[in-house]
C-alpha cells in the first residue's frame, strides 16, 4: 500500500515581502473529451485538419439548426467523476452563456452552470517528499468548446478557423485547496494521469486537449484555517484568474509572479482587483486581460433546445464496472506484488503504456530486475533518442529474454548491456544472438582458474599489496575479466581470486 503522510503546507513566505504571506491557488481545468464527434453535432474532432474542415451546419450556427447531444460524450463525463470518487448527478441541464467572440458562431456557449452532471470529487496529490495532499473537486460540467481567430496570417485581416467549434470541453473545477506553485503543477500533472488512464482525454497541452485557468489569491497566515472552518471566503483575499495556461513550468512560474505582484500592491496599502490576467512567458509578467465577469454578466438562461439530461444508476453502475486500475491502485499493487519502492513504482506507473511494458516484462520474473533494466537501460535509451514507450524498438519478450540471461547465468551484467544495445538497434532474438556471436558467459571453473592463475603468477608485487590490503583484490578481478573478454563469471571470478590471494 501507499506509504504517505496527509500534511497541511507550511505558510510560504515571498522573499522581499514585509510579512509572511499564503498563496490560495483553485484551478479551472479544460479537458476535451476523446470523442470522434462534437458535443452536439457529428462533425469530426481530428486534430490538424485543413480550417474550417470539420464544421457541420450546427456547429456554423446555421438558420434552425438544432443540436443534438452526442451519447458518448456524456458517458465520457461520467467516467470521468467516477474516476475521481466524485457524485454523479442523474439529472443534470444545459444552459446559455451568452457573451461575443468572433471565433463563437452563436453568439453563446452551451454550458451547465446550474446542474452540471458531476458533482463534488477528490484528486490525491503526492509530493516530492512524500507527502499528500487532497484537492477537491468542485465540480464537472460539459461545454462546447469555441473556435479560433487567426491574427498573423495577414498584416489587415483576421482569420476565423470553427474547427474546434463544438468540440466536449469537461470543465474541471476544484475547490481553493491548492496552497503553492509546485502543489498546482502536481495536481494538473495527476489529474491529468487519471484522464489517460481513465481514456477520457488525450492531456495533449500542446495540442489544446489540456488547459488551465488558475485562481490565484494571497492571505495571511491563519485565514486559510478560518476558511476551512466557515467556508467563507471573505477570509481569503480577492482572487485574479490567469487564463489558458497550457504548460505545467507556465503555470508555477505564472502563480509565483501573480502572487508577488498582488503582495505588493496589498502591502503599499492598495488593494486587489478581482480580474482575468494573461501571463506572458517572455516577460515573465501577468497582464490584465479584462475585468473578472459573474454569471450575471453573461446572462446565464436554460438552453430552450436541449431538454434536461436524465440518465439511469443503472447506467452509470455499468460505466463504473468498467473502469480501469486507477494510478494510486496500480502503483499500490505495483509496490507490494513486486517489492518496488515507491520512486521506482511511481516511474512505472506514469502512464498506461509504460505500466502496462513493465508487467509484461515482469511476468515470471523478479520484479526489482524488470523494474531496473525497464528503468535505466530502456527509459534512459529513449530518452536519449528522444522517443516514447510506444516507440520502443524492444518489445517486452525481448527484455525479458534478456534478463532471462542474466537470471539464467548465461551471460553477466556487462554482457546483457552490450546484448541490450544490440537487440535495440538491430533486433532479433536475445538468445538466438548469444549463441550465434559467442557471447555466453564463461562458466567453467578450471578455464577462469587458468586466467586467475596467470594473472597472480605476472604480478607478484601487486600480490604482495593485495595480500596487506584486500581491497586491493579488485585490480584482479578486473583483469581477469578483461582477459576472459568480460565473459567470465564475475562471482566465480571474485571468489577464486579471493581464494588465491590467501595462499
Amino acid at each position: 500500500m501507499l506509504d504517505l503522510t496527509f500534511e497541511t503546507p507550511k505558510p510560504k513566505t515571498i522573499a522581499g515581502a514585509k510579512h509572511d504571506w499564503e498563496l490560495v491557488i483553485g484551478m479551472e481545468v479544460h479537458a476535451q473529451v476523446t470523442s470522434n464527434a462534437k458535443l452536439f453535432s457529428a462533425a469530426s474532432t481530428k486534430f490538424g485538419a485543413e480550417p474550417n474542415n470539420n464544421v457541420s451546419f450546427v456547429d456554423a450556427a446555421m438558420p434552425g439548426m438544432l443540436p443534438t447531444i452526442n451519447e458518448f460524450c456524456v458517458e465520457q463525463a461520467v467516467r470521468t467523476g467516477l474516476g475521481l470518487k466524485a457524485e454523479i448527478h442523474l439529472q443534470s441541464a444545459f444552459d446559455r452563456k451568452n457573451y461575443f467572440y468572433p471565433d463563437l458562431p452563436q453568439g453563446y456557449q452551451i454550458s451547465q452552470l446550474y446542474h452540471p452532471i458531476v458533482g463534488e470529487g477528490e484528486v490525491l496529490v503526492e509530493m516530492g517528499d512524500g507527502t499528500a495532499r487532497l484537492v477537491r473537486v468542485e465540480r464537472i460540467h460539459l461545454e462546447q468548446d469555441a473556435g479560433k481567430s487567426i491574427h498573423d496570417m495577414d498584416p489587415n485581416m483576421s482569420f476565423v478557423d470553427l474547427n474546434r467549434t463544438g468540440v466536449a470541453l469537461m470543465e474541471i473545477v476544484s475547490r481553493p485547496d491548492i496552497r503553492g506553485p509546485e502543489e498546482a503543477a502536481a495536481y494538473l500533472g495527476k489529474l491529468r494521469q487519471i484522464l489517460r488512464y481513465l481514456g477520457t482525454c488525450d492531456g495533449n497541452m500542446q495540442s489544446g486537449s489540456m488547459r488551465a485557468d488558475v485562481n490565484v489569491s494571497i492571505c495571511r497566515p491563519g485565514d486559510y484555517e478560518k476558511y476551512q472552518a466557515t467556508q467563507d471566503f471573505s477570509h481569503l483575499g480577492t482572487r485574479c484568474e490567469i487564463k489558458n495556461m497550457n504548460s505545467m513550468r507556465f503555470i508555477q512560474a505564472a502563480i509565483d509572479i501573480e502572487a508577488r505582484r498582488q503582495i505588493a500592491i496589498v502591502e503599499a496599502g492598495g488593494s486587489v482587483d478581482q480580474e482575468t490576467r494573461l501571463y506572458d512567458p517572455d516577460k515573465n509578467e501577468t497582464r490584465s486581460m479584462r475585468s473578472k465577469e459573474e454569471a450575471h454578466d453573461y446572462r446565464y438562461f436554460p438552453d430552450p433546445d436541449l431538454l434536461p439530461l436524465v440518465i439511469e444508476q443503472a447506467w452509470v453502475d455499468d460505466i463504473g464496472a468498467t473502469l480501469p486500475e486507477l494510478p494510486d491502485a496500480k502503483k499500490a499493487r505495483f509496490i507490494g506484488d513486486f517489492g518496488l519502492s515507491d520512486y521506482d513504482a511511481s516511474v512505472l506507473t506514469a502512464d498506461l503504456e509504460s505500466a502496462g511494458y513493465f508487467e509484461a516484462v515482469a511476468a515470471g520474473r523478479d520484479g526489482k530486475m524488470a523494474a531496473n533494466w525497464v528503468i535505466n537501460e530502456l527509459f534512459g535509451r529513449l530518452k536519449k533518442d528522444d522517443k516514447d514507450i510506444t516507440e520502443s524498438p524492444v518489445t517486452p519478450a525481448q527484455l525479458g529474454g534478456v534478463i532471462d540471461l542474466i537470471a539464467s547465468d548465461a551471460i553477466s551484467g556487462k554482457i546483457a548491456k552490450d546484448l541490450f544495445e544490440i537487440v535495440y538497434t538491430e533486433g532479433g532474438d536475445p538468445a538466438e544472438i548469444v549463441e550465434a556471436r559467442g557471447m555466453k558467459q564463461v562458466t567453467d571453473t578450471g578455464a577462469i582458474e587458468a586466467a586467475v592463475d596467470e594473472i597472480i603468477a605476472a604480478n607478484p608485487e601487486q600480490v604482495a599489496k593485495a595480500q596487506e590490503n584486500p581491497k586491493l583484490a579488485g585490480w584482479f578481478v578486473g583483469q581477469v575479466m578483461k582477459a576472459t573478454g568480460g565473459k567470465a563469471n564475475p562471482k566465480a571470478v571474485n571468489q577464486l581470486v579471493a581464494q588465491k590471494l590467501k595462499g
